[in-house]
């Protein structure tokens, strides 16, 4: 056992480091630790959400999201960065389901201490979700959200308008990643004959039209569009219809739960050549469901590879230290954990001179989108629609079962 003196010094050093914690004066027994430091949480508790695939094919990316929000969470924490509150995180399973989605978005706003929600995955969930939010002024951060009408609405391209104040994402979107797929499979890759194939949804229909537009502006001959389910798992129908056509490549608008097992099938059926889909695919899950049949094929995702930036090394070291069983942060592990940055950022900034209520979430809503830092994926800030002004985005080709990075920039022309 220690002498009662240096017990005594311990004490005396620990309440030193108490007082330069926080400008507030009372300490809670409940506090987190900040090495060694005891946060003012006297206010109480404040709440996180996070809605995601938690369950299902999409569970790597859902989980990915979760972990990564937690990871920001669990950061402010430790360095009481919002004065007398202690953050915890809800995250709500969407299961991909619009009608899920809408069910935890209706649970998170009905508490008054939810200042912000994580998420969604899935664009069509989005669609559900946003309004819900919205009625509440309930700020939404999407670490993965697409879909450009999401923010610009359904004339994006012509008359853009902003849908919703309280809507924001540090993900670049698919009126960029499509034609960026398409200058790359067509112009550096030299493939001239594509069929487009998607699964129906919001997120890939967009994105195999923005894909398709592009590509015939360059010259690309599409053979056919077809639609496949996204619980499908044989694809023959729609393989016979492609095989006659003669393509030498597939574009895919969907996620790699339906992708990898249709590369597969495609390989199978003498189709040697290469699927190419967005950042819905973008996980390893997809070589393992194509499995050597992956080799040699391609995906677009939003941003740079996490493991490239420099700004990225302290959130995956951080990362694999809190999950060194997980199977990673996967493809929005770095953007859920700007997003969830920006939120705290914002809720710091708010609360400076003052304790929560709802009545703060008009200003909540502006001081995080006037969010400006380095962020694991780049520079967050965000532009008048709550897009993010970060446009970077990357070509990933498989080898060895892996998505590995080929070109890392942005959409000129």
């Amino acid at each position: 056992m220690r002498k009662k003196v240096a017990t005594a010094a311990v004490l005396a050093a620990g309440a030193l480091l108490i007082a330069s914690c926080s400008t507030n004066k009372q300490e809670t027994p409940g506090g987190n630790a900040a090495g060694g430091n005891q946060c003012d949480t006297s206010k109480g508790t404040l709440t996180i959400g996070v809605v995601v695939p938690l369950s299902g094919e999409l569970t790597a990316l859902g989980v990915g999201i979760k972990n990564s929000a937690d990871l920001a969470v669990n950061q402010a924490n430790e360095k009481c960065t919002v004065k007398g509150y202690k953050l915890v995180l809800d995250p709500q399973d969407d299961e991909k389901n619009p009608a899920k989605g809408a069910q935890a978005a209706t649970k998170l706003s009905s508490d008054p201490n939810v200042v912000g929600v994580i998420g969604t995955l899935n664009s069509s969930v989005a669609q559900t979700v946003q309004p819900i939010l919205a009625n509440k002024k309930i700020v939404m951060v999407s670490p993965a959200n697409t879909n450009p009408s999401l923010t610009r609405g359904e004339n994006y391209k012509t008359t853009p308008s902003r849908q919703f104040q309280n809507y924001f994402r540090v993900c670049t979107t698919d009126d960029a990643q499509g034609p960026f797929a398409a200058n790359y499979l067509v112009s550096k890759a030299g493939k001239k004959k594509i069929a487009v194939v998607a699964d129906g949804k919001t997120y890939g229909e967009g994105l195999a039209n923005e894909f398709t537009e592009k590509a015939k502006a360059l010259g690309a001959e599409i053979v056919t569009r077809e639609k496949v389910g996204e619980k499908d798992t044989d694809f023959s129908g729609v393989i016979g219809k492609i095989k006659p056509l003669n393509p030498d490549a597939v574009y895919y608008g969907g996620e790699y739960g339906a992708a990898g097992p249709f590369s597969k099938q495609l390989k199978e059926a003498g189709l040697r050549i290469p699927l190419m889909g967005g950042d819905g695919i973008v996980d390893d899950t997809f070589g393992k469901l194509a499995g050597a049949a992956a080799e040699g094929d391609l995906a677009t995702s939003v941003g740079a590879p996490a493991d490239k930036l420099a700004e990225a090394k302290a959130f995956i070291d951080a990362y694999n230290a809190k999950y060194p069983k997980d199977q990673g942060y996967s493809a929005y592990g770095a953007m859920s954990y700007d997003a969830t940055n920006a939120l705290i950022d914002g809720l710091a900034r708010t609360l400076s001179a003052g304790d929560w209520s709802e009545s703060q979430r008009d200003a909540l809503i502006k001081n995080v989108g006037s969010a400006k830092f380095k962020g694991a994926n780049g520079d967050i800030a965000f532009d008048q629609y709550g897009d993010s002004t970060n446009k970077l985005l990357t070509v990933y080709q498989v080898s060895g079962g892996k998505f590995q990075p080929v070109e890392t920039g942005s959409l000129t022309n």
